[in-house]
């Protein structure tokens, strides 16, 4: 049997869950995940987890934050002129609303306050802070392709 290593292309299962066991994402019910170890498809909190497992393995492990999705940013969390968001509507806090960085591409926030003038605005990744449960069954590893 061959373990998972660096480079190792697997097939997998896996379920992310907050610890309250809210599932935040799981492809169980749905085709499995393929994922070569080391392209940064996983963060590498959760890569470490599955090195050494064999197919057929199937296991929950607990993910820190630090491993997982990092700790909240107190400097993700921008003020904005209310005038900005004309065409929104209806701001309430818990909407997302999305921006556009310096680059075009589209940056997703958070309404965390709406006060008089400002809109409080959180850049977060919405799983930051959070411990994560993280489940996963190996159905299949092969050995990394050298394609030359």
């Amino acid at each position: 049997m061959s373990q998972i290593h660096e480079n190792s292309k697997v097939t997998l299962h896996f379920a992310l869950r907050l610890e309250d066991g809210q599932v935040v994402d799981s492809t169980f019910e749905k085709t499995p995940a393929v994922l070569t170890i080391g392209d940064g498809n996983l963060p590498e909190g959760f890569e470490k987890h599955i090195l050494g497992l064999e197919e057929g393995d199937r296991r929950t492990v607990r993910v820190e934050p630090e491993d997982a999705f990092g700790q909240q940013n107190p400097g993700n969390i921008q003020s904005f002129k209310k005038s900005q968001f004309a065409q929104t509507g209806e701001l309430e806090a818990g909407m997302v609303v999305s921006f556009q960085d310096a680059a075009g591409a589209e940056l997703p926030g958070v309404i965390v306050d709406v006060l008089d003038e400002q809109v409080k605005v959180d850049f977060n990744h919405p799983l930051a802070g959070k411990t994560l449960d993280f489940e996963v069954e190996i159905l299949q590893v092969e050995a990394a392709s050298h394609g030359h």
